[in-house]
């Protein structure tokens, strides 16, 4: 054979693992696309097994249990204060959620007519569609399909709620054997460096998770008693509702002000600024106080990556991904200081915190032990 034809050979050869590559890596993405619901709710039940382990540890510290009897009985806890706290407010939240879809509507009707007067406010109704025409949508749209669509809908929150639960408490109860088998998908001499950011991540989440609660409590109870000092009606609802969307970043403060604004609008516009002024003074406290807190111990979310990953989850995947869109760039962010920052440029000194050397000898010890582990399993083969 020619050098010629060897080359032409040569050349084909090359074209065809170039196209094989491409075909390989959009296969990969319609099939990240097609799963990305299952991803998501992995990564979810991942956030409260770490939830779930952490608790577990302190129980360990003072009871000497196991890791899955630690779990269990964390969850049955958490079961029970969830029971009770159900027991106890569900029958006053319960009314005032009654309440409060009855007087939305007339709130926004009143606000209607007091932007009426100006001719900014004008502008701005004529942009809204009118009761008739959102009735219209309604009507067209066949009772069957919309029954059909609420019931698909209701249960597939709560299978997926089940099976994330289900998942947490399994990686919960055994973490080590799944870091285990997600360290052997990697050569002998990487699974140190694995382990050990495997280690960050798992504590970077964990304290996300308590700096969170602690923010959501925080903005819940502070909210709740400021509208009752205003006199705003319906404060323990409005105050839990702030709580509990102060877990999505940017969108859950606003999203809970627009009720109670509304609510304080039936009173007066004065009341409405009130209430306006609290929210604002509640996020920049908590802004101030928790935020850095949180940020001491993990990494430190850049607003505009923040803001552009909830964008982008939400468009692909709905509520869902705004909500875990935050946890998700935090590991994102370690990642990227990790295995570029750290391992390809060489920076180990990248935005460590002040205890980063007692930090460090933490995740190499744990690497350490995992690799000690995997040696004594496979002695233990041999033998």
């Amino acid at each position: 054979m020619s050098p010629i034809e060897n080359s032409q050979m040569s050349f084909a050869k090359r074209v065809l693992i170039n196209i094989s590559l491409v075909l390989l890596v959009v296969l990969l993405v319609l099939i990240l696309f097609y799963v990305l619901d299952v991803i998501l709710l992995l990564f979810g039940a991942i956030l409260l097994a770490i939830f779930l382990h952490g608790l577990a540890n302190i129980v360990r510290r003072y009871l000497h249990l196991s890791e899955g009897l630690s779990v269990l009985l964390v969850s049955v806890l958490l079961v029970t204060i969830l029971a009770l706290s159900v027991w106890l407010l569900a029958p006053s939240v319960a009314e005032q959620i009654r309440l409060l879809r009855d007087e939305l509507p007339q709130s926004a009707d009143k606000v209607s007519a007091y932007l009426l007067n100006y001719s900014w406010g004008r502008v701005i109704i004529e942009q809204l569609p009118s009761n008739s025409e959102i009735i219209e949508k309604v009507n067209n749209s066949s009772f069957l399909s919309r029954v059909g669509g609420y019931f698909s809908t209701t249960l597939g929150v709560i299978t997926n709620i089940a099976l994330m639960l289900l998942l947490s408490l399994y990686l919960a109860s055994e973490p080590k054997t799944y870091i285990r088998g997600f360290t052997k998908l990697f050569p002998q001499e990487r699974r140190g460096r694995v382990s050990e950011i495997l280690y960050e991540i798992g504590e970077t989440l964990s304290w996300w998770l308590i700096g969170k609660g602690a923010s959501m409590l925080f903005i819940g109870v502070l909210t709740w008693i400021g509208l009752s000092i205003i006199g705003v009606p319906l404060a323990l609802t409005l105050g839990l509702i702030a709580g509990l969307l102060s877990f999505i970043p940017n969108f859950g403060p606003i999203l809970s002000a627009v009720p109670a604004l509304l609510l304080a609008f039936i009173d007066s516009p004065t009341s409405a600024l009130y209430v306006l002024g609290l929210f604002i003074f509640v996020q920049l406290i908590e802004s101030n106080l928790v935020t850095p807190m949180i940020e001491r111990q993990t990494v430190e979310l850049p607003p505009v990556l923040t803001i552009v990953s909830q964008l982008a989850l939400a468009l692909l995947v709905g509520a869902v991904g705004l909500i875990l869109a935050t946890p998700i760039l935090a590991v994102v962010m370690v990642l990227v200081q990790t295995l570029y920052i750290q391992d390809v440029l060489g920076d180990k000194a990248d935005n460590l915190p002040e205890d980063a050397p007692h930090q460090s000898d933490e995740k190499g010890l744990a690497a350490e032990n995992i690799e000690q582990e995997e040696e004594n399993l496979t002695t233990n083969e041999h033998r």
